[in-house]
């Protein structure tokens, strides 16, 4: 099923160091890779990345259907609602940061859903700091290696908080119901809110109102037990299990979400599951 890179030279996934990330950011690492296909679907996870480029100072993405948003080399992607195009060779030397959920919040200075399905120069977020942070992270990576590149990059996040260092906690736990597939009506009552509350609350720190964030969480679900290794995909079952209403509600999801029906999903690897290799 899973279509693999050519050749990964080298690739470095951490958690990150600093106390006050942690809440924050999932990990962060750095990859270099070499691809011969020339286009690849990027799918919705829900959640935001800042990436930076180290082999050229740009980036671009599009939707599958519109103009394409280009950027310096540094830039954050926020969480997107449908698949967007990107281009592989803009990935041959990337760091990038994975959030937690609502951990992007504290660095921005608009909310999250200001961002959303937009891929934004850091320049235009945090000014001069995010001119210069791709030169700060080759500097200290000629330096130090690819290790002194990411720990250059804490610093510089931890610089540019523009809040807290301190998700909300109710906020959390509603990503986390959300993510479980527990139905918003329930969500906002576990937390004592009225539905406009929730939505808003989500939209402002998770980028998303939280019935699309439950739909992205549910798909990002399906992706993982596709990719688990336990033969061929049985989908009937897997809508079942997933909290799909039946077969035909999962193959609509799917290409809503993918762009592609669910028999043409064919990943990097299991490991890349949101990336989709078209073409060569």
């Amino acid at each position: 099923m899973a279509r693999a890179a050519e050749e990964t030279a080298l690739s470095l996934t951490v958690r990150p160091s600093a106390a006050g990330l942690v809440p924050l950011i999932g990990a962060l690492g750095y990859v270099e890779g070499r691809f011969a296909h020339g286009a690849e679907l990027a799918l919705p996870t829900g959640g935001a990345q800042l990436l930076v480029n180290l082999d050229g100072d740009a980036f671009s993405s599009s939707p599958l259907r519109g103009a394409a948003r280009r950027t310096r080399g540094a830039a954050v992607q926020g969480p997107y609602t449908k698949p967007a195009l990107i281009d592989p060779a803009q990935q041959r030397a990337v760091v990038w940061v994975a959030f937690r959920p609502a951990g992007a919040y504290p660095f921005l200075t608009a909310p999250v859903c200001a961002v959303r399905d937009e891929l934004v120069g850091l320049d235009e977020l945090w000014g001069a700091d995010g001119a210069v942070l791709r030169e700060r992270l080759l500097e200290a990576m000629a330096a130090g290696g690819p290790e002194a590149g990411l720990r250059e990059l804490e610093t510089a996040l931890l610089g540019r908080a523009e809040r807290p260092l301190e998700p909300d906690p109710a906020v959390r736990l509603a990503a986390v119901l959300l993510d479980r597939g527990t139905p918003v009506g329930e969500v906002a009552d576990r937390l004592g809110w009225t539905s406009r509350r929730l939505a808003r609350r989500c939209a402002e720190q998770l980028g998303l109102p939280p019935k699309r964030y439950a739909r992205i969480r549910r798909f990002q679900r399906l992706l993982r037990r596709v990719n688990s290794g336990a033969g061929a995909p049985e989908w009937a079952v897997l809508a079942a299990d997933c909290g799909y209403h039946d077969q035909a509600h999962l193959i609509h999801e799917f290409r809503a979400l993918a762009g592609i029906t669910p028999t043409a999903y064919a990943p990097r690897s299991p490991l890349e599951r949101n990336h989709v290799p078209l073409g060569g």
